[in-house]
Protein backbone atom coordinates (compact mmCIF):
# COMPACT_ATOMS: atom_id res chain seq x y z
CA UNK A 1 0.00 0.00 0.00
CA UNK A 2 1.22 3.48 -0.86
CA UNK A 3 2.62 5.60 1.97
CA UNK A 4 1.22 8.70 0.24
CA UNK A 5 -2.38 9.34 1.38
CA UNK A 6 -3.20 11.10 -1.91
CA UNK A 7 -2.63 7.83 -3.79
CA UNK A 8 -5.03 5.79 -1.65
CA UNK A 9 -8.52 4.89 -2.76
CA UNK A 10 -11.58 5.75 -0.70
CA UNK A 11 -11.99 2.11 0.30
CA UNK A 12 -8.35 1.98 1.44
CA UNK A 13 -8.73 5.21 3.42
CA UNK A 14 -11.78 3.86 5.26
CA UNK A 15 -9.82 0.73 6.17
CA UNK A 16 -6.93 2.86 7.45
CA UNK A 17 -9.27 5.05 9.51
CA UNK A 18 -10.88 1.99 11.04
CA UNK A 19 -7.46 0.66 12.09
CA UNK A 20 -6.47 4.16 13.30
CA UNK A 21 -3.37 4.10 11.09
CA UNK A 22 -4.41 7.31 9.31
CA UNK A 23 -6.55 10.23 10.37
CA UNK A 24 -8.97 12.22 8.20
CA UNK A 25 -7.08 15.40 9.17
CA UNK A 26 -3.78 13.96 7.96
CA UNK A 27 -5.40 12.91 4.69
CA UNK A 28 -7.19 16.22 4.17
CA UNK A 29 -3.95 18.14 4.67
CA UNK A 30 -2.11 15.89 2.19
CA UNK A 31 -4.86 16.28 -0.41
CA UNK A 32 -5.02 20.05 0.05
CA UNK A 33 -1.24 20.22 -0.35
CA UNK A 34 -1.60 18.20 -3.55
CA UNK A 35 -4.25 20.59 -4.85
CA UNK A 36 -2.12 23.58 -3.92
CA UNK A 37 0.82 22.11 -5.87
CA UNK A 38 -1.07 21.14 -9.04
CA UNK A 39 -3.80 23.77 -9.27
CA UNK A 40 -1.59 26.44 -10.92
CA UNK A 41 -0.71 24.16 -13.85
CA UNK A 42 -3.86 22.03 -14.20
CA UNK A 43 -6.68 24.38 -13.11
CA UNK A 44 -8.98 21.72 -11.71
CA UNK A 45 -10.78 23.81 -9.07
CA UNK A 46 -12.75 27.03 -9.23
CA UNK A 47 -13.17 27.08 -5.43
CA UNK A 48 -11.04 25.44 -2.72
CA UNK A 49 -12.45 25.56 0.82
CA UNK A 50 -9.42 24.67 2.94
CA UNK A 51 -10.93 25.95 6.19
CA UNK A 52 -14.19 24.08 5.68
CA UNK A 53 -12.44 20.88 4.60
CA UNK A 54 -10.16 20.85 7.64
CA UNK A 55 -13.05 21.54 10.00
CA UNK A 56 -14.96 18.66 8.45
CA UNK A 57 -11.88 16.43 8.71
CA UNK A 58 -11.43 17.27 12.40
CA UNK A 59 -15.06 16.37 13.10
CA UNK A 60 -14.60 13.11 11.22
CA UNK A 61 -11.42 12.31 13.13
CA UNK A 62 -13.31 12.72 16.41
CA UNK A 63 -16.00 10.31 15.23
CA UNK A 64 -13.46 7.70 14.14
CA UNK A 65 -11.65 7.98 17.47
CA UNK A 66 -14.96 7.08 19.11
CA UNK A 67 -15.43 4.29 16.53
CA UNK A 68 -18.68 5.97 15.48
CA UNK A 69 -18.31 7.05 11.82
CA UNK A 70 -21.27 8.97 10.47
CA UNK A 71 -21.56 7.10 7.18
CA UNK A 72 -19.92 5.11 4.43
CA UNK A 73 -17.39 7.76 3.37
CA UNK A 74 -16.73 9.52 6.65
CA UNK A 75 -13.48 11.48 6.33
CA UNK A 76 -12.97 10.78 2.61
CA UNK A 77 -12.10 13.88 0.51
CA UNK A 78 -14.57 14.63 -2.29
CA UNK A 79 -15.24 17.40 -4.79
CA UNK A 80 -18.38 18.89 -6.33
CA UNK A 81 -18.68 19.92 -9.97
CA UNK A 82 -19.51 23.61 -10.25
CA UNK A 83 -22.89 23.06 -11.86
CA UNK A 84 -24.24 21.56 -8.61
CA UNK A 85 -25.46 23.72 -5.77
CA UNK A 86 -23.73 23.37 -2.39
CA UNK A 87 -24.36 25.25 0.86
CA UNK A 88 -22.10 28.23 1.39
CA UNK A 89 -20.37 28.02 -1.99
CA UNK A 90 -21.22 30.08 -5.08
CA UNK A 91 -22.29 27.91 -8.02
CA UNK A 92 -21.08 29.90 -11.02
CA UNK A 93 -21.31 27.18 -13.68
CA UNK A 94 -18.21 28.37 -15.51
CA UNK A 95 -19.96 31.60 -16.47
CA UNK A 96 -19.36 35.29 -15.91
CA UNK A 97 -23.13 35.81 -16.19
CA UNK A 98 -24.05 34.18 -12.85
CA UNK A 99 -24.49 36.60 -9.96
CA UNK A 100 -22.25 35.65 -7.02
CA UNK A 101 -24.30 37.61 -4.48
CA UNK A 102 -26.93 34.95 -3.72
CA UNK A 103 -27.83 33.02 -0.58
CA UNK A 104 -26.36 29.64 -1.67
CA UNK A 105 -28.22 27.99 1.20
CA UNK A 106 -29.05 24.55 -0.24
CA UNK A 107 -27.27 21.35 -1.16
CA UNK A 108 -28.22 19.48 -4.31
CA UNK A 109 -29.40 15.96 -3.42
CA UNK A 110 -26.13 14.21 -4.29
CA UNK A 111 -24.12 16.83 -2.36
CA UNK A 112 -26.40 16.39 0.64
CA UNK A 113 -25.88 12.61 0.55
CA UNK A 114 -22.10 13.01 0.59
CA UNK A 115 -22.32 15.45 3.48
CA UNK A 116 -24.66 13.14 5.41
CA UNK A 117 -22.14 10.30 5.03
CA UNK A 118 -19.31 12.41 6.42
CA UNK A 119 -17.35 13.17 3.25
CA UNK A 120 -14.78 15.97 3.49
CA UNK A 121 -15.93 18.38 0.79
CA UNK A 122 -12.92 20.12 -0.74
CA UNK A 123 -14.50 22.62 -3.13
CA UNK A 124 -15.94 23.07 -6.62
CA UNK A 125 -14.33 21.72 -9.80
CA UNK A 126 -14.12 23.45 -13.16
CA UNK A 127 -16.58 23.03 -16.01
CA UNK A 128 -17.13 24.62 -19.43
CA UNK A 129 -19.83 27.26 -19.32
CA UNK A 130 -23.09 25.68 -18.07
CA UNK A 131 -21.58 22.28 -18.98
CA UNK A 132 -22.51 22.83 -22.62
CA UNK A 133 -19.55 21.09 -24.32
CA UNK A 134 -17.12 18.19 -23.91
CA UNK A 135 -14.03 20.37 -23.48
CA UNK A 136 -12.27 21.80 -20.43
CA UNK A 137 -12.36 25.58 -20.79
CA UNK A 138 -14.73 28.36 -19.81
CA UNK A 139 -14.93 32.16 -19.93
CA UNK A 140 -14.84 32.21 -16.11
CA UNK A 141 -11.95 29.88 -15.28
CA UNK A 142 -9.99 29.74 -18.52
CA UNK A 143 -8.30 26.54 -19.68
CA UNK A 144 -8.08 23.40 -17.58
CA UNK A 145 -5.33 21.01 -18.69
CA UNK A 146 -4.85 17.29 -19.08
CA UNK A 147 -2.47 15.82 -16.49
CA UNK A 148 -1.02 13.43 -19.06
CA UNK A 149 -0.10 16.29 -21.39
CA UNK A 150 -0.75 19.90 -20.43
CA UNK A 151 -1.10 20.91 -24.07
CA UNK A 152 -4.23 18.74 -24.28
CA UNK A 153 -7.74 19.21 -22.95
CA UNK A 154 -8.95 17.08 -20.05
CA UNK A 155 -12.31 16.90 -21.79
CA UNK A 156 -15.57 18.02 -20.29
CA UNK A 157 -17.82 18.99 -19.05
CA UNK A 158 -16.70 17.36 -15.77
CA UNK A 159 -13.20 18.62 -16.50
CA UNK A 160 -11.85 19.42 -13.04
CA UNK A 161 -13.43 16.30 -11.55
CA UNK A 162 -11.52 14.02 -13.94
CA UNK A 163 -8.26 15.91 -13.39
CA UNK A 164 -8.72 15.61 -9.64
CA UNK A 165 -9.40 11.89 -9.79
CA UNK A 166 -6.37 11.25 -11.98
CA UNK A 167 -3.89 13.18 -9.86
CA UNK A 168 -4.73 12.45 -6.25
CA UNK A 169 -6.77 15.58 -5.51
CA UNK A 170 -9.13 13.39 -3.53
CA UNK A 171 -10.56 9.98 -4.42
CA UNK A 172 -14.25 10.91 -4.92
CA UNK A 173 -15.57 13.42 -7.47
CA UNK A 174 -19.13 14.33 -8.47
CA UNK A 175 -19.71 14.71 -12.19
CA UNK A 176 -22.71 15.22 -14.44
CA UNK A 177 -23.28 13.82 -17.91
CA UNK A 178 -25.74 15.09 -20.51
CA UNK A 179 -23.92 13.86 -23.63
CA UNK A 180 -20.72 12.34 -22.30
CA UNK A 181 -19.64 14.80 -19.63
CA UNK A 182 -18.56 12.11 -17.15
CA UNK A 183 -17.26 9.58 -19.68
CA UNK A 184 -15.37 11.91 -22.06
CA UNK A 185 -13.11 13.55 -19.44
CA UNK A 186 -12.69 10.17 -17.73
CA UNK A 187 -11.46 8.74 -21.04
CA UNK A 188 -9.15 11.68 -21.74
CA UNK A 189 -7.69 11.63 -18.19
CA UNK A 190 -7.49 7.85 -17.78
CA UNK A 191 -9.93 7.34 -14.89
CA UNK A 192 -13.15 5.47 -14.21
CA UNK A 193 -16.46 7.30 -14.52
CA UNK A 194 -20.01 6.02 -14.66
CA UNK A 195 -23.22 7.63 -15.86
CA UNK A 196 -25.82 5.65 -13.91
CA UNK A 197 -29.30 4.67 -15.01
CA UNK A 198 -31.31 7.87 -15.42
CA UNK A 199 -33.00 8.88 -12.16
CA UNK A 200 -30.91 6.59 -9.96
CA UNK A 201 -29.12 9.66 -8.56
CA UNK A 202 -31.57 12.45 -7.82
CA UNK A 203 -30.71 15.94 -8.99
CA UNK A 204 -31.96 19.46 -8.32
CA UNK A 205 -32.48 22.13 -9.58
CA UNK A 206 -33.79 20.54 -12.79
CA UNK A 207 -31.26 20.52 -15.61
CA UNK A 208 -32.01 22.71 -18.65
CA UNK A 209 -30.88 19.69 -20.65
CA UNK A 210 -33.84 17.76 -19.22
CA UNK A 211 -33.99 13.99 -19.51
CA UNK A 212 -30.55 13.40 -21.03
CA UNK A 213 -28.66 14.77 -18.01
CA UNK A 214 -27.36 12.27 -15.43
CA UNK A 215 -25.24 12.55 -12.25
CA UNK A 216 -22.54 10.10 -11.18
CA UNK A 217 -19.07 9.37 -9.79
CA UNK A 218 -15.61 9.92 -11.24
CA UNK A 219 -12.94 7.95 -9.37
CA UNK A 220 -9.64 6.15 -9.83
CA UNK A 221 -11.02 2.71 -8.96
CA UNK A 222 -14.22 0.84 -9.75
CA UNK A 223 -14.72 -0.08 -6.07
CA UNK A 224 -14.65 3.62 -5.15
CA UNK A 225 -17.29 4.37 -7.78
CA UNK A 226 -19.48 1.55 -6.45
CA UNK A 227 -19.10 2.92 -2.92
CA UNK A 228 -19.82 6.48 -4.00
CA UNK A 229 -22.84 5.39 -6.04
CA UNK A 230 -24.25 3.61 -3.00
CA UNK A 231 -23.98 6.91 -1.10
CA UNK A 232 -25.46 9.26 -3.69
CA UNK A 233 -28.15 7.04 -5.22
CA UNK A 234 -31.65 7.65 -3.95
CA UNK A 235 -34.96 9.43 -4.23
CA UNK A 236 -35.38 13.13 -3.45
CA UNK A 237 -38.69 15.03 -3.62
CA UNK A 238 -37.04 17.86 -5.55
CA UNK A 239 -36.38 15.60 -8.55
CA UNK A 240 -39.58 14.65 -10.43
CA UNK A 241 -37.71 11.93 -12.35
CA UNK A 242 -35.92 10.30 -9.39
CA UNK A 243 -36.31 6.55 -9.03
CA UNK A 244 -37.63 5.07 -5.77
CA UNK A 245 -35.25 4.99 -2.82
CA UNK A 246 -32.29 2.75 -3.53
CA UNK A 247 -30.99 0.33 -0.89
CA UNK A 248 -28.61 -1.42 -3.28
CA UNK A 249 -25.00 -2.10 -2.38
CA UNK A 250 -23.27 -1.57 -5.72
CA UNK A 251 -20.19 -3.31 -4.36
CA UNK A 252 -22.03 -6.63 -4.01
CA UNK A 253 -20.73 -9.08 -6.60
CA UNK A 254 -18.13 -6.65 -7.86
CA UNK A 255 -15.50 -9.39 -7.99
CA UNK A 256 -17.87 -12.16 -9.06
CA UNK A 257 -16.24 -12.34 -12.47
CA UNK A 258 -17.71 -12.26 -15.96
CA UNK A 259 -17.63 -15.91 -16.99
CA UNK A 260 -20.47 -16.64 -19.40
CA UNK A 261 -21.49 -13.00 -19.92
CA UNK A 262 -22.64 -12.25 -23.46
CA UNK A 263 -20.65 -9.18 -24.47
CA UNK A 264 -21.15 -7.33 -27.75
CA UNK A 265 -18.28 -5.21 -29.06
CA UNK A 266 -19.27 -2.49 -31.52
CA UNK A 267 -16.16 -0.69 -32.78
CA UNK A 268 -18.14 2.00 -34.64
CA UNK A 269 -21.83 1.62 -33.62
CA UNK A 270 -22.23 1.06 -37.36
CA UNK A 271 -21.52 4.64 -38.36
CA UNK A 272 -18.70 6.35 -36.42
CA UNK A 273 -15.18 7.18 -37.60
CA UNK A 274 -12.51 6.21 -35.06
CA UNK A 275 -8.84 7.16 -34.72
CA UNK A 276 -6.54 4.16 -35.36
CA UNK A 277 -4.95 4.17 -31.88
CA UNK A 278 -8.38 4.25 -30.26
CA UNK A 279 -9.67 1.46 -32.49
CA UNK A 280 -6.75 -0.89 -31.79
CA UNK A 281 -6.66 -0.31 -28.03
CA UNK A 282 -10.40 -0.75 -27.52
CA UNK A 283 -10.50 -3.87 -29.71
CA UNK A 284 -7.67 -5.42 -27.68
CA UNK A 285 -9.36 -4.45 -24.40
CA UNK A 286 -12.69 -5.99 -25.43
CA UNK A 287 -11.05 -9.22 -26.62
CA UNK A 288 -9.02 -9.50 -23.42
CA UNK A 289 -12.24 -10.18 -21.51
CA UNK A 290 -12.47 -13.53 -23.26
CA UNK A 291 -9.61 -14.69 -21.04
CA UNK A 292 -11.98 -14.32 -18.07
CA UNK A 293 -14.66 -16.44 -19.66
CA UNK A 294 -16.84 -13.79 -21.31
CA UNK A 295 -18.33 -14.51 -24.72
CA UNK A 296 -17.31 -11.55 -26.88
CA UNK A 297 -18.70 -11.02 -30.38
CA UNK A 298 -18.84 -8.10 -32.76
CA UNK A 299 -22.36 -6.68 -33.04
CA UNK A 300 -23.93 -3.27 -33.58
CA UNK A 301 -27.04 -2.21 -31.65
CA UNK A 302 -28.95 -1.40 -34.84
CA UNK A 303 -29.75 2.30 -34.60
CA UNK A 304 -28.52 4.92 -37.05
CA UNK A 305 -26.64 8.01 -35.95
CA UNK A 306 -28.88 10.16 -33.72
CA UNK A 307 -26.61 13.19 -34.23
CA UNK A 308 -29.25 15.61 -35.50
CA UNK A 309 -31.90 14.60 -32.99
CA UNK A 310 -29.50 14.90 -30.08
CA UNK A 311 -28.23 18.26 -31.31
CA UNK A 312 -31.80 19.56 -31.42
CA UNK A 313 -32.43 18.42 -27.84
CA UNK A 314 -29.09 19.81 -26.71
CA UNK A 315 -29.30 23.20 -28.40
CA UNK A 316 -32.84 23.66 -27.09
CA UNK A 317 -31.30 23.26 -23.64
CA UNK A 318 -28.64 25.82 -24.54
CA UNK A 319 -31.39 28.24 -25.56
CA UNK A 320 -33.09 27.68 -22.20
CA UNK A 321 -29.79 28.35 -20.39
CA UNK A 322 -29.33 31.80 -21.93
CA UNK A 323 -32.98 32.83 -22.07
CA UNK A 324 -33.48 36.09 -20.23
CA UNK A 325 -29.86 37.21 -20.39
CA UNK A 326 -29.27 40.80 -21.40
CA UNK A 327 -27.26 41.68 -24.50
CA UNK A 328 -24.37 42.64 -22.23
CA UNK A 329 -24.50 39.25 -20.50
CA UNK A 330 -24.75 37.38 -23.79
CA UNK A 331 -21.58 39.12 -24.92
CA UNK A 332 -19.77 37.43 -22.01
CA UNK A 333 -20.76 33.92 -23.09
CA UNK A 334 -18.57 31.31 -24.75
CA UNK A 335 -19.06 32.13 -28.48
CA UNK A 336 -19.84 28.48 -29.24
CA UNK A 337 -22.59 28.46 -26.61
CA UNK A 338 -24.13 31.57 -28.20
CA UNK A 339 -24.21 29.85 -31.59
CA UNK A 340 -25.75 26.69 -30.12
CA UNK A 341 -28.34 28.69 -28.18
CA UNK A 342 -29.29 30.69 -31.26
CA UNK A 343 -29.86 27.44 -33.16
CA UNK A 344 -31.93 26.03 -30.32
CA UNK A 345 -34.02 29.18 -30.20
CA UNK A 346 -35.00 28.73 -33.85
CA UNK A 347 -36.37 25.21 -33.35
CA UNK A 348 -40.11 24.70 -33.58
CA UNK A 349 -42.26 22.61 -31.27
CA UNK A 350 -42.55 20.03 -34.04
CA UNK A 351 -38.75 19.90 -34.34
CA UNK A 352 -38.49 19.06 -30.65
CA UNK A 353 -41.27 16.47 -30.76
CA UNK A 354 -39.56 14.81 -33.73
CA UNK A 355 -36.26 14.73 -31.83
CA UNK A 356 -37.98 13.21 -28.80
CA UNK A 357 -39.64 10.57 -30.98
CA UNK A 358 -36.25 9.67 -32.44
CA UNK A 359 -34.85 9.47 -28.92
CA UNK A 360 -37.63 7.07 -27.92
CA UNK A 361 -37.07 4.87 -31.01
CA UNK A 362 -33.34 4.73 -30.28
CA UNK A 363 -34.10 3.69 -26.70
CA UNK A 364 -36.38 0.91 -27.97
CA UNK A 365 -33.60 -0.51 -30.15
CA UNK A 366 -30.99 -0.18 -27.42
CA UNK A 367 -33.32 -1.88 -24.94
CA UNK A 368 -34.00 -4.75 -27.34
CA UNK A 369 -30.30 -5.19 -28.10
CA UNK A 370 -29.50 -5.45 -24.41
CA UNK A 371 -31.98 -8.28 -23.95
CA UNK A 372 -29.85 -10.33 -26.38
CA UNK A 373 -26.52 -9.22 -24.91
CA UNK A 374 -25.59 -8.57 -21.30
CA UNK A 375 -23.20 -5.70 -22.05
CA UNK A 376 -22.28 -3.56 -25.03
CA UNK A 377 -18.68 -2.35 -25.38
CA UNK A 378 -17.58 0.53 -27.62
CA UNK A 379 -14.80 3.09 -27.64
CA UNK A 380 -15.71 5.86 -25.19
CA UNK A 381 -14.51 8.68 -27.46
CA UNK A 382 -13.51 8.39 -31.11
CA UNK A 383 -10.26 10.33 -30.66
CA UNK A 384 -7.62 10.92 -27.97
CA UNK A 385 -7.60 14.21 -26.07
CA UNK A 386 -7.67 17.26 -28.35
CA UNK A 387 -5.19 20.15 -28.08
CA UNK A 388 -6.34 22.84 -25.66
CA UNK A 389 -8.48 25.62 -27.15
CA UNK A 390 -9.37 23.39 -30.12
CA UNK A 391 -13.03 22.44 -30.43
CA UNK A 392 -12.80 19.99 -33.35
CA UNK A 393 -10.51 17.05 -34.09
CA UNK A 394 -10.87 17.13 -37.89
CA UNK A 395 -11.61 19.83 -40.52
CA UNK A 396 -14.63 17.84 -41.66
CA UNK A 397 -16.36 18.20 -38.30
CA UNK A 398 -18.88 20.90 -37.45
CA UNK A 399 -19.58 20.54 -33.73
CA UNK A 400 -18.06 18.76 -30.71
CA UNK A 401 -20.52 15.88 -30.83
CA UNK A 402 -18.90 14.85 -34.12
CA UNK A 403 -15.95 13.43 -32.18
CA UNK A 404 -18.09 12.03 -29.33
CA UNK A 405 -20.41 9.72 -31.33
CA UNK A 406 -20.33 6.93 -28.72
CA UNK A 407 -21.47 8.76 -25.60
CA UNK A 408 -24.64 10.76 -26.28
CA UNK A 409 -26.74 7.88 -27.72
CA UNK A 410 -26.79 6.35 -24.24
CA UNK A 411 -27.90 9.60 -22.68
CA UNK A 412 -30.80 9.37 -25.08
CA UNK A 413 -31.48 5.75 -24.05
CA UNK A 414 -30.90 6.60 -20.34
CA UNK A 415 -28.92 3.38 -19.82
CA UNK A 416 -25.94 3.04 -17.46
CA UNK A 417 -22.65 3.60 -19.26
CA UNK A 418 -19.09 3.86 -17.97
CA UNK A 419 -15.59 4.67 -19.14
CA UNK A 420 -12.93 2.06 -18.44
CA UNK A 421 -9.31 3.21 -18.95
CA UNK A 422 -7.79 0.76 -21.42
CA UNK A 423 -4.32 2.00 -22.36
CA UNK A 424 -2.24 4.80 -23.81
CA UNK A 425 -1.70 5.86 -27.40
CA UNK A 426 1.79 6.04 -28.90
CA UNK A 427 1.78 9.70 -27.86
CA UNK A 428 1.03 8.75 -24.23
CA UNK A 429 -2.61 9.83 -24.14
CA UNK A 430 -5.27 7.72 -22.36
CA UNK A 431 -7.97 5.85 -24.27
CA UNK A 432 -11.25 4.59 -22.82
CA UNK A 433 -13.49 1.57 -23.40
CA UNK A 434 -17.20 2.23 -22.83
CA UNK A 435 -19.42 -0.38 -21.18
CA UNK A 436 -23.23 -0.09 -21.46
CA UNK A 437 -25.91 -2.27 -19.88
CA UNK A 438 -29.69 -2.36 -19.74
CA UNK A 439 -31.66 0.04 -17.58
CA UNK A 440 -31.15 -0.71 -13.91
CA UNK A 441 -28.19 -3.04 -14.48
CA UNK A 442 -25.57 -0.63 -13.16
CA UNK A 443 -23.97 -3.43 -11.13
CA UNK A 444 -23.24 -5.30 -14.35
CA UNK A 445 -21.38 -2.32 -15.83
CA UNK A 446 -19.36 -2.08 -12.63
CA UNK A 447 -18.59 -5.82 -12.65
CA UNK A 448 -17.28 -5.78 -16.22
CA UNK A 449 -15.21 -2.69 -15.43
CA UNK A 450 -13.81 -4.36 -12.32
CA UNK A 451 -12.90 -7.50 -14.30
CA UNK A 452 -10.87 -5.41 -16.72
CA UNK A 453 -9.35 -3.30 -13.95
CA UNK A 454 -8.16 -6.46 -12.16
CA UNK A 455 -6.06 -7.29 -15.24
CA UNK A 456 -4.95 -3.71 -15.86
CA UNK A 457 -4.81 -1.62 -12.65
CA UNK A 458 -5.08 2.16 -12.84
CA UNK A 459 -1.86 4.11 -13.41
CA UNK A 460 -1.52 7.72 -12.25
CA UNK A 461 0.07 10.26 -14.57
CA UNK A 462 3.32 11.92 -13.58
CA UNK A 463 2.01 15.28 -12.46
CA UNK A 464 4.09 17.50 -10.20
Amino acid sequence: MSANPTELSATALIAEYRRKRLSPVEVARAVLDRIRTLQPSLNAFVLIDEEGALASARASEARWMKEAPRGLVDGVPASVKDVMIAKGWPTLRGSKTVERDQSWDQDAPMVARLREHGAVLLGKTTTPEFGWKALGDSPLTGISRNPWNRDRTPGGSSAGAAIGAATGMGPLHLGSDGGGSIRVPSAFCGVFGIKPTYGLVASSPPSPFAVVSHTGPITRTVADAALMLRVIAGWDPRDPYALPLSTRDFGDGLDAGIKGLRIAFSPTLGYARVAPDVASLTEAAARSLESQGAIVENADPGFSSPRDAFWSLWTAGCAKVVAGLSDAQRALLDPGLRVAADRGGRLSAVDLVNAEVERALLAQKANAFLTRHDVLLTPTVAVPALPVAQDLSDPGEEIWIDWTPFSYPFNMSRQPAANIPCGLTAAGLPVGLQAVAALGRDELVLRVARAYEAMHPFTMPTAA
